[in-house]
């Protein structure tokens, strides 16, 4: 039987937060969520879980499960090409297609 204390030590054992940061159509780069990620996945896959977790489809983004929202305003864009994430301390840029390290 597992409590709340062992769920949170096991998701912080498990998980990491990347930072998405809006800087494609801002005059200054503002990180806008941490999004939660499974600590075993590669940089690419938590790069387009943060991108998807961070795009409006059927909701709001802010309202997706794993997503901390970071700005504020009563909403914010979907991430897009020219914006960030910091996945450690290493960031990349979206690109039209995939992601470049910076």
């Amino acid at each position: 039987m597992t409590n709340k204390k062992t769920e949170a030590l096991m998701s912080t054992l498990k998980n990491e937060e990347v930072a998405v940061i809006h800087s494609a159509f801002e005059d200054t780069p503002r990180t806008v969520a941490l999004v939660k990620v499974d600590k075993s996945l590669s940089v690419t896959e938590k790069l387009e879980i943060a991108f998807t977790k961070t795009n409006s489809i059927n909701d709001a983004w802010w309202s997706n499960e794993d997503v901390t929202p970071m700005f504020p305003d009563g909403a914010c864009r979907s991430t897009s090409t020219g914006d960030m994430v910091l996945v450690g301390n290493e960031k990349y840029k979206c690109e039209m297609s995939g992601w470049s390290k910076i």
